[in-house]
């Protein structure tokens, strides 16, 4: 009976979850369920674990870089990105899916919140596209992905979590993210132009006319003013933290005080504005926090009924080589993500896994920034993908969901490209960080 406990204390967790109760409350109440069924000491410690956790000083990075985001967002720094790019990239075909590609990876690189990105970019430039001529799910799809960029490009909150439960430097997945982040921006970009040549009635080029407005200095202007202010905030970011001057919490304290200033400098941090910032943040951060508590009390319990010693023996059992478990892993992720949240898949799935792909001698930074981007497809997979939600809210009326979903298949495919290409090359995510370790 005590070696099938964990099992079915997973069994149970996920059917409770598919059932619709709170992730939270679920994970903690399964837990107290079979602690007490078992006779678990292990409850007496949680307290203290959970205080350990609680405590930690990298967590502090959390609200901090939603605050930035979500501050960001307030700024109407977007809007004029979105507008410089649109007129930058116009009299390319596909133009307009272009710049909202490359404005999705700055605000990635600023903010990380997916949410909001697709949330401003699907209201900004989705009845533009439309407008131009666009087809739907040309325009529909690139919103929804370019705003998943913030999963994988840093500061991202999800490598924050992934650096906690792996125990590896946030720092170095940051640093190890960011050529596979900006292969996928590129592979991105390579479709769009392939279609604009196949189809270009899908992705027709700006009018001239309006063009022409957009040359010499009043181009020089505009795109000095759109493009400062985001790339002094990421290089202060980013920079400190990949030339380790700070820490990631110290960055994110840097880029949450920056983010305030660059909405005082451009007129919109008001009273109003921090308000609904501060609610903003408060309930992320505690959306996160609570199932990070449910997941300590799942997590103390299954490993102390011995369920990670269980996954171990099936595995050997299996004869699984590395490659395959890592396959295993990775198929389980993406089929998850189907049906829970990222934040979710990151607390029950990773802390499970991780002793095996140590006793496998597996490198942890690789596998960090794999399961980030297999992640990032769960914002696009229906039924629960949560990008799709949001570009459905803000979408006009005419717009269908079933274009949606069309318009996103290309984009998941890409995102899978991006997964295999480096699973095959390791190096995409261990050379950066090895070369500035040499620095």
């Amino acid at each position: 009976m005590m070696e099938a406990a964990p099992l079915l204390m997973f069994v149970l967790l996920f059917a409770l979850l598919l059932f619709g109760y709170p992730v939270a409350f679920t994970l903690g109440g399964v837990a107290l369920l079979f602690g007490l069924l078992t006779g678990e000491g292990s409850l007496m410690a949680l307290p203290l674990r959970m205080w350990g956790v609680m405590s930690n000083y990298l967590f502090i990075a959390v609200p901090l870089f939603v605050y930035m985001g979500v501050m960001l967002e307030k700024s109407g720094l977007a809007e004029e990105l979105l507008e410089t790019m649109a007129l930058l990239f116009g009299r390319l075909r596909g133009g307009l899916a272009i710049s909202v590609v490359v404005v999705g990876a700055l605000l990635a690189a600023s903010t990380g919140i997916v949410g909001a990105t697709v949330v401003t970019m699907g209201l900004l430039s989705l009845p533009t596209m439309l407008k131009r001529g666009y087809s739907a799910e040309l325009a529909t799809g690139t919103i929804a992905a370019s705003g998943t960029l913030g999963q994988i490009i840093p500061p991202s909150i999800v490598l924050v979590l992934l650096g906690s439960i792996l125990y590896v430097p946030v720092g170095d997945l940051f640093m190890g993210a960011v050529i596979p982040g900006f292969l996928l921006v590129s592979l991105y970009l390579a479709w769009i132009v392939f279609l604009g040549i196949i189809r270009p009635e899908a992705a027709p080029a700006m009018p001239v006319d309006e063009q022409r407005a957009f040359t010499g200095k009043v181009m020089v202007v505009r795109l000095f003013k759109a493009f400062l202010p985001p790339f002094l905030l990421i290089f202060t970011v980013l920079g400190s933290i990949l030339a380790g001057k700070a820490s990631p919490t110290e960055a994110a304290g840097v880029g949450a005080l920056g983010a305030t200033l660059l909405t005082w400098a451009r007129g919109k941090c008001s009273y109003t504005t921090l308000k609904a910032v501060m609610r903003e943040t408060t309930f992320l951060t505690s959306m996160v926090f609570i199932i990070l508590m449910g997941a300590t009390a799942f997590g103390l319990v299954f490993r102390s009924m011995g369920g990670d010693t269980v996954i171990m023996d099936m595995i050997e059992k299996a004869n699984l080589s590395p490659h395959m478990f890592l396959a295993l892993v990775m198929l389980v992720v993406f089929v998850a993500g189907f049906f829970i949240d990222f934040i979710e898949i990151t607390f029950i799935v990773v802390p499970i896994v991780r002793p095996v792909f140590v006793s496998m001698e597996i490198d942890l930074l690789w596998i960090g920034v794999l399961i980030a981007m297999n992640l990032q497809t769960s914002f696009l997979t229906p039924p629960f993908g949560f990008s799709l939600f949001y570009l459905k809210g803000v979408a006009p009326e005419n717009v269908q969901t079933t274009q949606i979903y069309r318009g996103i298949l290309p984009f998941i495919v890409i995102q899978l490209i991006g997964l295999t290409l480096v699973i095959l090359w390791p190096e995409t995510v261990t050379w950066l960080p090895a070369w500035l370790m040499q620095r």
